[in-house]
């Protein structure tokens, strides 16, 4: 990364400052640069051709109704003139590239593109989602859930038959709980030996497969598709490696995500697996910030991370706007967190579940849909999942971010609540 000692206009304030993307961590990076006293000229360019809205609900409360344009909104539509953003709406980027004194932006336009000078440059691309390589994988009956747009396809077949997921993963089984609630038949196909394999402990993913097949949800573990089987103009199944073929009539694809780094790329930015940044939001040449979904991490093991949510988003944009307003130290990162809501069950997770050592587990007999699992490294807390186990999320979230630390044994006894356990070393 650049020091931001010799990086020109670092510690400066810009004049201007464009953001592509305009989603959550896009819109509060803008909000903050405006509580933070920035005056100059702030730009949102959007994809889509509507005003930024929440994302989380699309997998919930969209598909059964419960929610409208309106109420996704991030914000209400005078907000961005009231703040003085300027929000361009339904426009590509289709190159960047830096100038002398600053950024060259080229939107693409009706007939041709045009372009626009910058001070600063802040990547908020966000990702895309994986796409499926199989026989009949292109039917438009095949559907993703990455925008509004995708949630909209989804909840108009959400009723008409069958739904098959490939990919227990966060969304595809917030899809198939929702689906299974609305009384639609759902199977969900998953490659590995258990659901959320790269996000959950062994424990809680049996957990969660449980209440998935208490609810009448086909998971099928260590199975691959390999053909979307169809009859006319309809999907009839997909074809599984040993020879099942489960009915359907919508396909749902969630294998995961990829980052869009295509504007990064064109600036030479280094890239692994996102657009690679450091503690302050800043990426390889020292000068570009990148936040959300497109960016990447690298741990102090050397490992690269990628954080898809809310709270990395809300975080990383409030150490950009620090940046930009001119702060030499980024804000403090708290501990980051994690929600899925599937069905009845809500899983809560804070901290990065790697690298650890020794793991407790509290139950509930009195209370069987309450699951605790802590994560140690040399006996210091550094995550917990909460499975329907809301209070204890909350303390314990707030003891991670207090730089508690109770060891395990501090935590080991199920029949006392954490709250009270955490008194004596949290005070």
């Amino acid at each position: 990364m650049g020091d931001p000692e010799t990086v020109p206009g670092i510690g400066t304030p810009p004049r201007s400052v464009v953001v592509v993307g305009a989603s959550h961590a896009a819109v509060h990076l803008a909000d903050r640069l405006r509580d933070f006293g920035y005056t100059g000229a702030i730009t949102l360019v959007s994809g889509e051709p509507r005003l930024p809205y929440q994302r989380p609900p699309l997998s919930k409360a969209w598909l059964k109704g419960e929610a409208t344009s309106e109420s996704l909104l991030l914000r209400a539509p005078a907000h961005y003139a009231d703040k003085d953003i300027e929000l361009l709406t339904g426009v590509q980027v289709q190159r960047v590239a830096r100038t002398s004194a600053g950024v060259r932006v080229e939107f693409g336009v009706a007939g041709g593109s045009r372009a626009r000078e910058f001070d600063r440059l802040v990547l908020a691309t966000g990702a895309r989602a994986r796409t499926l390589a199989i026989p009949g994988s292109d039917h438009p009956d095949v559907v993703r859930l990455r925008d509004l747009d995708h949630a909209s396809a989804l909840a108009e077949r959400v009723r008409k038959g069958p739904i098959v997921v490939i990919g227990g993963g966060f969304i595809g089984l917030e899809v198939a709980a929702t689906a299974r609630a609305l009384g639609t038949e759902v199977a969900v196909i998953e490659a590995g030996s258990r659901l959320l394999g790269r996000a959950v402990g062994e424990g809680t993913a049996a957990a969660l497969l449980a209440a998935h097949r208490a609810i009448q949800t086909d998971v099928v573990l260590d199975t691959q598709p390999t053909a979307i089987t169809v009859a006319g103009d309809g999907i009839r199944g997909v074809r599984l490696n040993g020879g099942r073929e489960l009915p359907a009539a919508t396909v749902l694809v969630g294998i995961g995500a990829q980052a869009r780094i295509e504007l990064a790329s064109q600036l030479g930015l280094h890239c692994a697996g996102g657009v690679v940044v450091d503690d302050r939001c800043l990426a390889s040449d020292g000068w570009t910030l990148a936040i959300g979904d497109c960016t990447t991490r690298v741990s102090p093991a050397g490992h690269h991370y990628r954080l898809e949510s809310v709270d990395n988003a809300t975080t990383q944009a409030e150490v950009a706007a620090a940046v930009l307003a001119g702060s030499a130290a980024a804000p403090a990162s708290p501990a980051p967190w994690f929600w899925s809501d599937q069905g009845d069950q809500k899983l809560q997770i804070v901290g990065l579940i790697r690298d650890y050592t020794s793991v407790v587990v509290r139950t509930d007999p009195d209370k069987p849909r309450r699951r605790v699992a802590l994560y140690f490294a040399d006996d210091v807390l550094v995550a917990a999942e909460c499975l329907n186990a809301p209070a204890d999320f909350v303390a314990l979230r707030s003891a991670l971010n207090r730089g508690c630390n109770p060891g395990p044994e501090a935590l080991s006894d199920s029949s006392i609540p954490i709250k009270k356990l955490l008194a004596p070393v949290c005070g």
